[in-house]
């Protein structure tokens, strides 16, 4: 996408519109891609609640880091989106390429791996990050406001959705990428991230539900 029409630009019903219109761009990565901004902004929300309120003062170290680094999560998940719009649309024009000659089929072949390979990993760094929102989000559980424990836990859920949407446009793509060895290994390895944010956010619902207090991170202790 060019500059002059980012997702980030674009209204929650334009956005809604676009990817409920009859073009394939924007699709199921970008969708992925701006659940997991939502998921980020939730934990951004959360630690935020949780600044200032002498309840949670043995975290505020802690929230205040989390605070930060899910807004820039927040804002990476926005321009994933792009990346995933563009590396989709660029796949797509491969495959119109002419393959009338036998020259042609060569360009095109070589056009569509290098497609695929971009498509594929666009959604891979979005799987990527949201291993860090649920990180984010599993460190702040029973130490950040009470009162938004079930945003926190609707944060890693949004992570999980994401997480497993754009997994599934990795995917898609690996047969496309004419090297078996590779696609098999990006498959584990995505495999792996997956799992481990199922891991985390099932950890942060356990925390949630259970109302559990925490003690401070030996790393935020001042």
């Amino acid at each position: 996408m060019d500059e002059s029409s980012t997702f980030r630009d674009l209204t929650v019903a334009q956005f809604v519109q676009r990817l409920a219109s009859g073009e394939p761009v924007p699709g199921g990565g970008a969708a992925a891609a701006i659940a997991g901004s939502l998921g980020a902004a939730l934990v951004t929300m959360v630690a935020n609640l949780s600044l200032g309120r002498s309840k949670y003062a043995a975290h505020a170290g802690l929230n205040a880091r989390v605070s930060a680094d899910a807004e820039a999560l927040a804002d990476r998940f926005l321009a994933l989106a792009d990346e995933d719009a563009t590396a989709y649309a660029g796949y797509g024009a491969a495959m119109k390429l002419p393959r009338e000659t036998e020259a042609e089929k060569a360009v095109r072949a070589a056009a569509i791996r290098e497609a695929a390979h971009a498509a594929t990993m666009a959604p891979m760094r979005t799987v990527e990050a949201c291993l860090e929102v649920v990180r984010l989000a599993e460190s702040l559980a029973g130490r950040s406001n009470a009162n938004a424990s079930s945003d926190l836990e609707v944060s890693s859920l949004m992570a999980v959705a994401a997480c497993r949407s754009a997994a599934a446009n990795v995917y898609i793509n690996l047969p496309s990428l004419g090297d078996e060895s590779r696609a098999r290994d990006l498959f584990e390895r995505t495999e792996e991230l997956a799992d481990e944010v199922e891991r985390l956010a099932d950890r942060t619902r356990e925390v949630v539900r259970g109302g559990e207090a925490r003690e401070p991170l030996l790393e935020a202790r001042s």
